[in-house]
């Protein structure tokens, strides 16, 4: 597992979650704070059909000509109940031991979730740049919080997604006429700094070449790049 630099206990329960989560999220930095961006990770989870199982997917892309560099897989024992905005709880423990066995370390890591696009405005892509100090991004497929108005149908289109009076994301159109997914700040990161590396990361489907081959990689299905096993000397 990588080190984290605000570790915390994960076995606790839905309550402790949250207080770990009211705890944590005054330590979300929400402007660049950015390396020169030259590898570029996605991470994801997928579960067994029991949910007894979970498994974690990390992936490293080159930026910004998004070749494989690297990836990693690990799955432990699901021990958190599934809790809406508490899902970290289940899948980062996974995510970490994935991102721990990577021989290439990213500059930046886009996840598959929200960031503070959240009710309580930690998702796990925030929860995962605070433990790392490491700038992340939140791609979400679907809306957790906020509203927002019509957004046009046309490729990099994009709107603010808005709770009340503040802006927590944004709705992106990465290809034209298909639905839209929601980008938010995890870490270390303006909002439209996010926005510009997702569309940079977005080839010909949906999804962002990284967090897309990394949820192939957790669920086991055909990939998509030559995944040779990683150098052992990084």
């Amino acid at each position: 597992m990588m080190p984290a630099l605000h570790p915390h206990d994960w076995n606790v329960t839905p309550q402790e979650a949250v207080a770990i989560q009211e705890r944590m999220r005054h330590l979300v930095e929400t402007a660049d704070r950015l390396p020169q961006i030259y590898r570029v990770a996605g991470v994801d989870a997928c579960f067994d059909a029991d949910s007894q199982i979970v498994r974690a997917a990390a992936i490293v892309l080159s930026f910004p000509d998004l070749k494989l560099m690297d990836h990693a897989v690990a799955q432990r024992a699901v021990k958190f109940p599934y809790v809406s905005g508490l899902f970290a709880f289940r899948e980062l423990p996974a995510v970490l031991d994935a991102l721990g066995r990577l021989h290439k370390s990213p500059d930046i890591i886009i996840c598959d979730g929200h960031g503070i696009a959240h009710p309580r405005r930690f998702g796990i892509a925030s929860h995962l740049g605070v433990l790392l100090g490491q700038p992340t991004i939140g791609v979400g497929k679907t809306l957790l919080v906020g509203h927002h108005i019509e957004l046009p149908r046309e490729k990099g289109s994009w709107v603010s997604l808005d709770d009340g009076n503040e802006v927590i994301g944004a709705v992106l159109r990465t290809q034209t006429g298909v639905k839209p997914v929601y980008v938010s700040i995890g870490h270390r990161i303006a909002l439209q700094t996010a926005v510009r590396l997702v569309l940079a990361c977005t080839t010909r489907y949906r999804l962002p070449e990284t967090t897309r081959e990394a949820h192939r990689l957790a669920s086991g299905k055909p990939r998509l790049y030559s995944l040779d096993p990683p150098p052992s000397n990084g």
